[in-house]
């Protein structure tokens, strides 16, 4: 089983399926793809990979989600995971509040909704790549 894992957190169901299938097919066999409906049960999600000793090396993320929105969550995510690649996708956020999180913690990229997943799939490799230093 792959040690690195790379999360899709968002309350749409068929996003998360689409991002999915995207990711797996931009980064291939190499990593664990996990998805979640909220920003709580993808901490809950993060707490239980790493107790398995799994590696996050990505989380692709929506702004507006019921409880916690995706800013705080990804600020969270940073804290406990330095190294992995944030991606905030988002069709609600606050301009200033998004250069504020970017400062703030360096995503990877942004991007506003509607937007291709093969896009965003490509970024997160490449992202991925630079970190390790490497192919994903």
């Amino acid at each position: 089983m792959p040690d690195r894992v790379v999360l899709c957190v968002d309350d749409e169901a068929i996003l998360l399926l689409a991002a999915k299938q995207a990711l797996r097919s931009a980064l291939g066999d190499g990593f664990r793809y996990e998805t979640a409906g909220s920003a709580e049960s993808a901490l809950e999600l993060i707490e239980e990979l790493a107790a398995e000793g799994q590696e996050l090396a990505a989380v692709v993320s929506d702004w507006l989600m019921p409880g916690m929105r995706g800013d705080e969550f990804l600020r969270l995510v940073r804290a406990s995971n330095p190294d992995a690649c944030l991606v905030l996708l988002t069709g609600y956020a606050d301009r200033s509040a998004v250069q504020i999180l970017e400062r703030e913690i360096g995503l990877a990229a942004i991007f506003q909704k509607p937007s291709p997943m093969s896009t965003i799939a490509a970024v997160v490799r490449d992202a991925i790549a630079r970190s390790t230093g490497s192919e994903p």
